[in-house]
């Protein structure tokens, strides 16, 4: 509905069918998605719009393409209203405060949030390697009572996650950890019972992290981009490189479900393949005691134990 919205927007003020199509809406803030080089002032009429039409909406701000700086935040342009990017979100019943400008925040991810919350065991072992500000987390704690250890390098997404922690009443269950989450695989290994790793960019650069703190059998859920390829459906384009992943770790492993997430780009998807892992061999690459992220005074670095 929002995005029709834009679309006939451009259409009445502008004459215009080029405008990106998308628009994310967190809390009272209205993010629109903006096309490669579409012209701002073209966005800041419809955003002006926007802020008559849509009940709630406060502030819009324009989404730059792509991502930037170490911890792969969006860039934001703001368009109308106020100017502030700090708002209260809620979804299936928990409440977050974010940071649309400091975390990554997808409202369109909410579905896979309550997917998989639903799927835990209450007596499972929790790994979320890429936590942001805790809605994969602290769904799970409150759905389920499972313990999550909820990582994140970030330091802003941590404290909001830390704050997300007690306003849901789940700081018993959900553990935020600020630090790299190749550093808490160590501390953690043989003792989770599902991993989750939301990021897809750096999903299969840390796998071998991932089967570390597994114990076995134990669950997986993998989130990738992948290329379509022309005639193929996304959910086989998923389980063509999700299987070619995890041959490549793994003897013996049942992938139990693969599903497209969101479309993400021209014949890019983002999937999640769902696999249970019976017995996978890995090796973590030791890295230089630079590479190390703030845990590792506290927990040692790796040829310490």
């Amino acid at each position: 509905m929002k995005d029709r919205l834009l679309r006939r927007l451009a259409r009445e003020l502008l004459g215009d069918d080029e405008v990106w199509s998308r628009i994310d809406v967190v809390g009272d803030i209205a993010l629109i998605h903006r096309k490669f080089n579409y012209p701002i002032e073209n966005l800041r009429l419809l955003a002006n719009e926007m802020l008559k039409r849509m009940k709630g909406v406060k502030a819009v701000f324009a989404i730059e393409p792509g991502t930037e700086g170490k911890y792969r935040l969006r860039r934001l342009i703001h368009l109308a209203g106020e100017n502030r990017t700090a708002t209260i979100y809620k979804e299936h019943g928990c409440v977050y405060k974010v940071d649309v400008q400091k975390a990554f925040v997808v409202p369109r991810l909410s579905g896979e949030h309550l997917r998989i919350a639903e799927l835990v065991q209450p007596w499972e072992t929790v790994f979320n390697m890429f936590a942001g500000v805790g809605p994969f987390s602290i769904l799970i704690a409150k759905r389920k009572g499972a313990k999550v250890y909820s990582v994140d390098v970030n330091p802003l997404a941590y404290e909001l996650m830390v704050e997300n922690v007690k306003l849901n009443g789940v700081e018993d269950k959900v553990i935020p950890i600020l630090g790299d989450s190749a550093d808490v695989s160590y501390w953690l290994r043989g003792s989770v019972d599902r991993v989750l790793m939301p990021l897809p960019e750096l999903a299969p650069s840390y796998l071998d992290y991932a089967l570390l703190s597994l114990r076995y059998p134990g669950w997986l859920h993998l989130y990738l981009h992948v290329l379509v390829r022309w005639g193929e459906r996304p959910k086989l384009s998923a389980l063509r490189v999700g299987r070619r992943l995890l041959e490549s770790k793994c003897s013996s492993f049942e992938i139990r479900g693969v599903r497209l997430v969101r479309t993400v780009g021209p014949r890019i998807a983002q999937v999640v393949v769902d696999a249970l892992l019976n017995k996978c061999e890995f090796k973590p690459r030791l890295r230089s005691a630079e590479g190390f992220g703030p845990l590792s005074h506290l927990l040692g670095t790796p040829w310490d134990w």
